[in-house]
């Protein structure tokens, strides 16, 4: 994946976004393991640094009474309006968020994989989908669709046509695609059908978000360690500026939502 230099960003346009091909996917874990310490200095005349944030998962979202046909759409309707208005994420979008860590909590508990991490995810990648004036529709497509820049290696890394522009619509050179931004190559691996409509499309949020769910789990295991989390983000995205950025607001989103819930959830006082 890699991010269009037009875009609101907090880290350098030449960050390749994701993990390059889903059959290397624990390598590029051991080799992030390998190089990225956390709470290593950078000189010896500088204090250690205390490493990247880390976001813990929220709390899981009640799951819906009457769930839809697809994995992404089990989140109870009333939740999703609720936080939707506390922490300013497009219910839709939410709605595909919230779905996909219920399914992925059936079925990789193991990892983890908090709701508030995949929207801080897609809070940085593209604006919950609204990057460059698109929108999310009641389906979950996003429309018109999000492409990044060419993997040219002018400004990103250079990565070659791998889909013969199938995906991306570039012949030449791989573009990230999609909400979750995610390149040909990570698409390939692990495209999926999100919202059971029987179309496998990056360009659909709920799709997209439970393909990268799929990758986060299986590029990091245990997503709720502070460890395995940061690697996890690391083989989305190989900087620690991007691990700052979807730290701060996963955790702010938690934050909110809970301040938001637990109030309605405390037992009423006695009179």
């Amino acid at each position: 994946m890699a991010h269009d230099s037009s875009r609101p960003r907090r880290w350098p346009d030449w960050v390749l976004i994701g993990g390059i091909a889903a059959g290397v996917a624990a390598l590029a874990v051991v080799l992030i393991l390998a190089v990225v310490r956390p709470g290593t200095s950078g000189s010896d005349s500088e204090p250690a640094e205390q490493g990247p944030p880390y976001a813990a998962p929220a709390s899981l979202p009640p799951r819906s009474p009457t769930p839809g046909p697809g994995a992404a759409q089990g989140a109870d309707a009333a939740w999703l309006a609720e936080a939707a208005d506390a922490t300013g994420i497009p219910e839709r979008a939410l709605a595909a968020y919230a779905g996909a860590s219920l399914f992925k909590a059936v079925d990789r508990p193991e990892c983890g994989l908090g709701w508030n991490t995949l929207a801080a995810i897609g809070l940085v990648e593209s604006d919950h989908g609204r990057h460059g004036g698109s929108r999310v529709t009641a389906d979950g497509t996003v429309e018109p669709p999000i492409f990044g820049i060419a993997l040219d290696g002018t400004s990103s890394a250079h990565i070659p046509d791998s889909d013969d522009g199938e995906i991306d619509g570039d012949p030449d050179y791989d573009r990230a695609v999609g909400p979750m931004q995610l390149v040909p190559q990570t698409w390939a691996g692990w495209h999926i059908d999100g919202n059971g409509d029987g179309v496998e499309d990056p360009h659909n949020i709920d799709d997209a978000v439970l393909a990268a769910s799929n990758y986060l789990c299986r590029a990091s295991p245990d997503m709720v360690d502070e460890e395995g989390w940061r690697a996890g983000i690391l083989a989305y995205n190989n900087s620690l500026d991007y691990v700052r950025s979807v730290a701060d607001a996963a955790n702010r989103y938690a934050t909110i939502v809970d301040s938001v819930m637990a109030p309605r959830a405390s037992p009423s006082a006695a009179p």
